[in-house]
Parts: structure tokens; sequence; C-alpha cells
């Protein structure tokens, strides 16, 4: 359909300009026929069915009108369609195709009440809740994957490392129970966001409603939508729903970003507590020794990719007009699809990383018996055994601590003597703990096993914080298959209302 705008007095140009048809309007099209295509039939026949539903339609007109969509799906491959300019876009094609099939009069019938921008939206929106329905179905993945590796590894002894520098003893399975949390507060948002998406847009028209009795509850229904949004205005101008699902989308990712470093640091030469099977290592083309788990490389910067992608979404819709405009339209939702495809790669690498990672026991204790970890345990057992303030037993494992470091040592077999000279120094008699009870004070799995305490490390929180992860994870899992039987029941009644007005 050509503009309708009066021509100015020495205007004798042609819609569309050849250069705004091949950088604007081509791109437009192809993406639409692409994401939109079998969305917008699903909307064009909720839309027949409705305007009978409420009587703006008779049987004969609605059945005309059914027939002659039907037969548009059935005949009309979108994969196939070359733009070519006679018509503005993909919307006013298959009007064009629906008049020749029906007439102008039955086929202008189907527009009562709606307009492109309420159909956009609802289009925008049905692709994004696909597209959060995958990155729903692949974090749930990893989800499950962590939460199997933590519970396998509860027991795995590692380094815990801060400000780049052995910290204290840990467990592979308690580092990765909060990577598991911080992933669930994540798909928290992702599933908060498609609450968002799931508003029906439909009935808004321009932006206002109309005069005609529609039935937007009704359309929603049909389209497989929890709801109407109520305010039409918000239902073109707000784009919210585009906000909540990439900022979802973004703090995944930026929050993954963060472990799959750790990841790297952990499986280099001088630290080596993770091993990374050789399904996910590659050699050098030069250097033979070299193992290079470049999987853990590829995590990282397609990671960075989704976070920048989702941002620069967040950035076009920054200090746009609050109303209907090309900025939150078209161009931008395809460009922001690409993030979601990123982020299935990232997924699904992971998840398959994941269960393939084992602990170096040999490298952690080494590691551990060189690097004092578990003095801070020393100090906490002076205070229960010795009944000494926190600061003294501090300096104590502190003077300790310098000692071994000094020799070059390991605190179990090079500490007990400077440990006895501390001890008497700082408290003025002589400590009640043996060498063989300092052995075990200082050991790291004494030191995981008294950090029982909510949270700990220690098997008894660990074991109720992974019943908790679990439950969540089924929580999470209820919500996406209830979504997903909602879209299913939604194709099938309007599959069932059209067959019915088809005469079937």
């Amino acid at each position: 359909m050509k503009a309708m705008q009066p021509e100015g007095p020495q205007d004798t140009t042609e819609f569309p300009d050849p250069v705004y048809k091949d950088t604007v309007l081509v791109p437009l099209f192809d993406d639409a026929k692409t994401q939109h295509a079998g969305d917008l039939d699903r909307i064009n026949r909720a839309q027949a069915v409705m305007l009978h539903e409420v009587g703006l339609l008779d049987l004969d007109h609605a059945r005309a009108l059914m027939r002659g969509l039907v037969e548009i799906s059935r005949s009309l491959d979108p994969e196939k369609l070359v733009y070519d300019g006679s018509v503005e876009d993909l919307f006013f094609l298959i009007e064009n195709e629906l008049i020749g099939r029906v007439g102008k009069d039955i086929a202008g019938r189907l527009h009562t009440g709606r307009s492109r921008n309420d159909i956009d939206h609802t289009l925008f929106k049905m692709s994004l809740k696909r597209e959060l329905d995958g990155l729903l179905k692949r974090s749930l993945r990893l989800l499950g994957a962590l939460i199997d590796k933590a519970e396998a590894e509860s027991a795995s002894l590692i380094i815990a490392y801060t400000h780049g520098q052995p910290a204290q003893p840990g467990t592979f399975g308690h580092y990765l129970g909060a990577m598991i949390e911080v992933l669930i507060r994540d798909i928290e948002r992702v599933l908060a966001a498609r609450r968002v998406v799931d508003l029906c847009s439909m009935g808004a028209a321009a932006i206002t409603t109309s005069g005609f009795p529609l039935d937007r509850r009704r359309m929603a229904e049909l389209l497989g939508f929890s709801a109407a949004q109520e305010n039409s205005y918000g239902c073109i101008a707000a784009a919210d729903y585009v906000t909540s699902a990439y900022s979802a989308l973004q703090l995944i990712f930026l929050h993954l970003g963060r472990p799959i470093q750790d990841l790297q640091f952990w499986t280099s030469f001088e630290v080596a507590q993770l091993y990374v099977p050789n399904a996910f290592v590659q050699i050098s083309s030069i250097m033979p020794q070299k193992r290079n788990p470049v999987p853990i490389e590829h995590l990282r910067h397609l990671a960075s990719q989704v976070v920048g992608r989702a941002g620069a979404m967040l950035t076009v819709v920054h200090n746009t007009p609050f109303t209907d405009i090309n900025d939150i339209e078209g161009e931008t939702q395809s460009f922001g699809y690409g993030a979601f495809r990123t982020a299935a790669r990232v997924l699904d690498l992971l998840t398959a990383l994941v269960p393939a990672l084992s602990v170096r026991q040999d490298r952690v204790d080494r590691n551990s018996r060189k690097s004092c970890i578990t003095i801070t345990e020393l100090a906490d057992s002076l205070v229960r055994i010795e009944g000494i303030s926190f600061r003294q037993a501090h300096h104590v494992a502190a003077a300790v601590a310098r000692a071994v470091v000094g020799v070059d040592g390991e605190l179990a077999v090079d500490g007990y003597a400077p440990f006895v000279a501390a001890f008497a120094a700082e408290a003025g008699r002589a400590s009640r703990i043996d060498r063989e009870r300092f052995v075990e004070i200082v050991s790291a799995r004494h030191f995981v096993e008294v950090r029982s305490n909510f949270g700990g490390p220690a098997p008894d929180p660990m074991a109720r914080a992974l019943a908790k992860y679990r439950s969540e994870m089924a929580r999470f899992e209820d919500e996406h298959q209830a979504n997903a039987d909602r879209e299913a029941a939604a194709i099938r009644r309007l599959d069932e209302r059209t067959a019915a007005l088809q005469g079937e």
C-alpha cells in the first residue's frame, strides 16, 4: 500500500525511494517474514474469531475471511518471498493477498479496531516469549548440571581465592553452590521479565483503543498470553517488556562471566586445581606440550558478547520518546534476537563443560600446604580451646604464618615450633595444644568440617542447601511448563475455532 499523505506541489517521486527500499524496507521485510509470518497468521485468525464472537462479523463474512487466511497460510511460503516495493511491509502483503482471495469488502473488515502498532508489539512479544522460553530451558539445564556437580563434589577440597591470592580451603561443591544461587536469582529475573512480556497489546490499536466493542481479553487468550495489557497507551509506548527481557538476559551472562574467569585461572598450569579433559582441550600448532582449554575462552568472550548486545538494546531505548517510535520496533527487535542465539551457545557449552571438570586433589593439597590457608582456623581454635581473645589469637596465627612462609615451609610440618613460641609470648603461658592436635587443626578437611553454620561448606549445611536448590529448580520447571501448556492450549483452541469458522 502506498503512503497516504498529501504530495508537495512539485513532488513527482514514487514510494519507495530505491535507497530507502534497500537500506530499510528490504531488511525489515526479510526479518519479518522469517521471524513473524507465522505469528501474524495467528493474530489474523484470532482477530477473525474475536470479531465474529462480539458480533462485528457475521458468519458468512467470518467464514470467508477464515478460509482466505487459511488458504494464504497453506499456499504462501514466507521464506520464498522477495520484497519488490509494491507494498510497504509484510502486513500489507498479506492484506493484499487476502483481498485477492475474498475481495476488498470482506478483507477490509479484518482490520476493524486494530493498527499495525498493536499488531507489531504483539508480534514482538510473541517472538520474545519464545526467545525467553528457550533461554529458560537452557538455563534450567545448566542449573540442573550445576546442582548435580555440586552434590558430587560437595566434599572435594579446593582453594578459595580472594584478591587473586589463596585465602581459605573450601569445596568445589560449595563454590558451585554460590554459582547456583546467583543463577536461581537470575532465572527469577527472567521469569519476572517473561511475565511482563506475557501481556497482550492487541486491541490497543494505534494507542487509545477504538469505539468498537472488541474483546481484548479474548484476543490475549486466543494468542496464548496470560492477560491483556491494560493501559492502551502503555501497550504501544512503554516497551518495558523489551528492557525487562534484555536486562534479565544481560545479568545472567554478566554473572556467569565471573566464574568463567575463575575457570580460566583455576585451570592454568601454575594453579591447576581443576582438570579439563581432552575432549575440551586444543593443542598448540607449534608447542606440543600445551593443553589449551580454549572452550573456557570461548565461554568468556561469547558471554561478553551477550552482555554487550543486551546492553545495546537498553541503550537504544534510552532517551526515546514515550510513544510509538521506530527505535523500539522491527530493526531493534531483530538486532536483539542475536543476543539470544549467542546466549544459547554459551549455556549449551557450559552445561556440557561443568560435568566434565574434575578437581586435581594433588595440586590442591600441595598448594594448600604451601600457602598457610588454614591459619584462620588456628586462630579460631585458640579462642575455643585456650580461651584467649580473637585479636590475641590472630597475633599468634600471624606470627606462625610469617615463620612458615619465611622458611618456604608447610604449616603442618614447620608451624608447630613457631606456634609454641608465639603463643607463649602472647599469652604468657604454654599452650595445651600438642603437635598431633595442631596438625589436625590446620588440616584443610578439619577447616571445612567445622564450618557447619548456615550456608557454610560443611556436609550438613551443604546437604540442606542442595535440597533447597532442587526445590527451587522444580518450582521454575513448573512455571516454565505451565507457560508451555498455556501456549499449546491456545494454539489448539485457535485451530479449533479456525476449523469451526471454516465449516469443517
